[in-house]
């Protein structure tokens, strides 16, 4: 049966319109889900543990005493990373290796370290750059396994220097999964509760007689959570509120397309609201793609919620060339873009906003999720416009640093000065002038 994915030629009259459509989306926010979270954070704000055992328990169904009944032992995450079958163990290992080696790479390139210079009356001036003490890390739990994103979240703040992690993770009539917890051991994570839901995020962000109050707060979840994040912004900082996976690939048509086709897969299977785009200027090469896709389709386990997200968001997009389709993308700004094409440094040179970019065949997007090391916690909804992988620098923030000496303190002053009463700010000026000779 084939699947109906949009056709789209950007050479037609009106495709930029077309476009706009295939990508509109907007976090709808649904006003009980609104009152619901505002009303739990208020309730945690105030009664703190006591408020959280009693959304643990109507939610995930879920008894206990006390929150610090809650929380998992450092042995009880041990004994799940022992109990793993030995090659996912490896696996899991071989991944936190690769994204801990990336990281610390990033560490030493991305202006993480403090600085200084001296100027020649004496004047001191640089940045003191110092890591979070305490972040918080939000983990979907129940059925859901995201072990990768326990190792994407808590590995950069650990790089960062950060000197405590405390994970939540909701464990539903509690059901507990064995990998999420072998991967907060191998992640470093200090101190795990099975809680979740907005609950949580209040607890992380106020803090409760047993939960310390975070200073930051990272990861996915639902609907619940990330409103919860959105309304404790300010009082904690947050990593982002994402919308749906994306996943944007431009092929020059020397690609296998069933490779194209699993990889159009690897995101559409997320969610029915997922996104998937091909770009090519071969209209042979998008059928065959489709052709994939329909003989590919029902091989997969998650088919029906692929189906929905090609025929609803998805797009197979029909360009003058690759130089067209790089416009395209830097319209477009995905979360995950694929270059599948035979020179794609080349192409790369044209790219400016994506979140992740994947060069040549063999480099697909599910590599990147896993274990090839850059972070998978990646701007969507068109933000990588203006914003950027999950990295150590989310976990660091940067002092000023101003020693003025008494000279400078002469020629700053004169410039302070007259600013200062040109703005009517007396108290400035006249501060500065005290210090003059």
């Amino acid at each position: 049966m084939t699947i109906q994915i949009r056709k789209l030629d950007s050479s037609d009259d009106g495709f930029n319109t077309a476009l706009r459509a295939v990508l509109a989306f907007e976090a709808s926010e649904d006003e009980a889900i609104e009152r619901s979270v505002a009303q739990i954070l208020a309730d945690v704000k105030t009664r703190g543990d006591a408020a959280v055992l009693d959304y643990t328990h109507r939610f995930d169904k879920l008894e206990a005493h006390s929150v610090a009944a809650l929380e998992l032992p450092q042995a009880e995450l041990q004994a799940a990373l022992d109990g793993l079958e030995p090659k996912r163990r490896a696996a899991l290992e071989a991944a936190a290796a690769r994204v801990q080696a990336y990281h610390e790479k990033q560490k030493l390139e991305c202006g993480t370290h403090s600085w200084h210079y001296t100027e020649a009356d004496g004047t001191l001036l640089g940045q003191k750059v110092t890591p979070v003490d305490r972040v918080g890390i939000y983990v979907p739990g129940g059925k859901a396994a995201y072990p990768s994103s326990v190792l994407m979240n808590a590995i950069p703040a650990r790089v960062a220097g950060v000197r405590e992690i405390i994970m939540v993770v909701p464990t539903p009539n509690g059901v507990k999964n064995e990998l999420v917890l072998a991967a907060a051991l191998i992640a470093g994570v200090d101190r795990v509760f099975t809680i979740g839901g907005a609950q949580a995020v209040g607890a992380l962000a106020y803090g409760t007689d047993t939960v310390p109050p975070v200073d930051k707060i990272v990861g996915p979840g639902n609907a619940y959570v990330a409103s919860a994040k959105r309304r404790v912004f300010g009082t904690v900082g947050i990593d982002m509120i994402a919308g749906p996976s994306e996943i944007l690939v431009v092929c020059d048509g020397t690609t296998d397309p069933r490779w194209v086709a699993m990889d159009l897969f690897s995101q559409a299977e997320h969610d029915e609201l997922a996104q998937s785009i091909l770009l090519c200027p071969d209209n042979a090469f998008i059928a065959q793609v489709q052709a994939a896709i329909d003989a590919l389709i029902d091989e997969m386990p998650r088919a029906e919620v692929i189906r929905t997200s090609l025929q609803n968001r998805g797009a197979l997009i029909k360009v003058r060339d690759m130089e067209e389709a790089c416009a395209i993308v830097n319209d477009i700004a995905p979360e995950h873009l694929e270059i599948s094409a035979l020179n794609p440094q080349h192409w790369l040179q044209l790219i400016r906003h994506a979140g992740a970019i994947f060069l040549g065949r063999f480099s697909s997007e599910s590599l990147g999720d896993y274990c090839a090391g850059p972070n998978h916690v990646l701007p969507t909804s068109r933000t990588a416009r203006f914003s950027s992988p999950l990295g150590v620098y989310d976990f660091i923030k940067r002092s000023s640093l101003i020693e003025v000496s008494a000279e400078g303190a002469q020629t700053l002053g004169e410039i302070a000065i007259e600013l200062a009463y040109g703005e009517g700010l007396q108290a400035h000026a006249r501060s500065a002038e005290f210090r003059l000779k």
